[in-house]
């Protein structure tokens, strides 16, 4: 995407620009056409690309530019580079550079860029549309172009564009492994079985289950599978991850990018006096129901998010630290709390909800550590996948779009970074499940953190997330609910399935 910018701006001075000074003006702009905006410009590129001052005039104690450039020493950047450049020359003089006023700012487009891919945001004043271009006129300050707004934007339509053309998970799913098929004694869905066996129950909360003890019999019984044969075995501490996650996590690990539609937000009440919230009980009160207009304008925030990833706010735990080679890899996991994802819409059985239980493991150390680890990971799961739950069940490698838009794929001449999913086959619907996955996510959350490693080589981590609800779908689903049916290693843990709730 060749875009171009144009940019008009006026840099008041404490003096007068008279002679002398209109003059040393004069010999900066030449010297900032030829030499000074082509610093760091490869030799091939066209003149028209690298940023150039077009025109300039002195009105009393103000210059008036108006700079264009292409991709290179892009306007914005040619007018910081120029005003370091004129406060020598002018300070030579006696006269000094005050400030920088944007008079106007336009970034031009190529291509029929959708409406809908231009960003809504009060940055962007006017969309025309002219021979093949969109011109987008910026309503910005100085302080905004020394923040690289206009950057920024210019690589937010790139985004959107390059995702409307991502093509989904379909376009970037490819097979790597596929177990045989195995015989089949149960054919329906295991929610409904459950419900009408009394096993679990609708939470009061979109998207929320209440399981009784004979499913978290079978939780517990996956958890110490993981523990004894993946956990333990490959050496992962365990560790509690906080729950409530801070924007200030969230945009170190890119999840402020896109993340909005798919969480629950976290607020705090403006005070704890009880006297400003006597109001809102005695309503409830009076009439049984909870003042929720009023309870909005007493709050503060949203200050963040429940879980989202689960694996995020841990990293502030590493942040800004350099690790000693010999404590590498690192290798931790977290089961401590619920994760949370509004699913809007997409809510089915225990498998696809809005809160969920999942043991989180991470791992990071050198590349090769990194990647040595998923390896093991994978050698791992399939023992516990064919051998001890004797599940019907397939691996693929997959982009994830998080991955395709920041160039992750690839990196150091391998395919390394990405995940594998695991799926396994629901004879119900003769449809695959996603029920596990494995990533190595490079320097995606090390470089968001500050991590670095005394050493000096890259650091990349990786993390792989065992969700509960998803085994247990699986499980079942292929399975039956016939302990006797059961691998005996799965019914061994499980133990005896105890029923104490009778209704009458």
């Amino acid at each position: 995407m060749h875009v171009r910018f144009r940019l008009g701006a006026t840099i008041q001075c404490s003096g007068p620009l008279h002679n002398e000074a209109a003059a040393a003006i004069e010999r900066t702009i030449d010297g900032a056409n030829t030499v000074l905006f082509h610093k760091g410009v490869p030799r091939d590129v066209e003149p028209s690309e690298i940023g150039k001052i077009q025109s300039w005039e002195i009105q009393e104690n103000v210059l008036c530019l108006e700079i264009e450039s292409g991709a290179y020493t892009r306007a914005h950047d040619a007018l910081f580079r120029f005003r370091k450049q004129i406060a020598t020359a002018l300070g030579k003089l006696r006269i000094g550079v005050r400030g920088i006023e944007i008079t106007h700012f336009e970034i031009l487009v190529p291509g029929d860029v959708p409406e809908d891919l231009i960003p809504r945001l009060p940055f962007i004043r006017e969309v025309k549309r002219r021979e093949g271009t969109v011109e987008l006129s910026l309503n910005v300050s100085a302080a905004d172009l020394e923040n690289r707004i206009p950057d920024r934007i210019v690589r937010l339509i790139e985004e959107k564009v390059q995702a409307r053309t991502y093509g989904g998970k379909a376009e970037h799913w490819e097979l790597i492994y596929q177990s045989p098929s195995r015989s089949r004694t149960f054919e329906k869905d295991p929610t409904e079985v459950m419900l009408e066996k009394g096993w679990v129950k609708h939470g009061a909360s979109r998207g929320q289950w209440i399981y009784g003890p004979q499913v978290v019999q079978l939780f517990r019984a996956f958890e110490k599978i993981v523990e004894q044969e993946i956990i333990r075995p490959l050496g992962f501490s365990e560790m509690i991850f906080p729950k409530l996650v801070p924007w200030e996590v969230c945009m170190r690990s890119g999840h402020a990018k896109g993340v909005y539609p798919e969480i629950y937000y976290v607020s705090t009440p403006k005070t704890r006096d009880p006297a400003y919230w006597e109001d809102i009980a005695d309503y409830f009160k009076v009439t049984g129901h909870v003042w929720v207009e009023k309870i909005r304008e007493r709050i503060d925030g949203p200050i963040g998010l429940m879980s989202y990833a689960q694996c995020p706010p841990f990293w502030p735990f590493v942040q800004g630290e350099t690790l000693a080679n010999d404590s590498l890899p690192l290798r931790v996991f977290d089961r401590s709390g619920t994760s949370h994802r509004y699913e809007s819409g997409g809510i089915h059985g225990i498998e696809r909800v809005d809160e969920f239980h999942r043991i989180e493991i991470v791992w990071l150390g050198t590349v090769d550590q990194t990647v040595a680890i998923a390896s093991d990971l994978h050698t791992a799961y399939r023992h516990v996948f064919e051998d001890l739950l004797e599940l019907e069940w397939r691996a693929a490698k997959v982009t994830p779009w998080f991955m395709a838009q920041e160039g992750m794929i690839g990196s150091c001449g391998c395919e390394a970074v990405g995940t594998t999913d695991y799926e396994a086959y629901l004879p119900y619907s003769n449809s695959w499940l996603e029920f596990q996955n494995v990533s190595v996510n490079g320097d995606k959350y090390p470089t968001g953190f500050n991590v670095k490693i005394q050493s000096g080589e890259e650091c990349w981590s990786g993390c792989s997330g065992i969700g509960l609800e998803r085994w247990t779908a699986a499980f079942l689903a292929q399975k039956g609910f016939d302990p006797a049916e059961w691998p005996e290693e799965v019914a061994k843990r499980t133990g005896e399935l105890r029923s104490i709730f009778k209704f009458l």
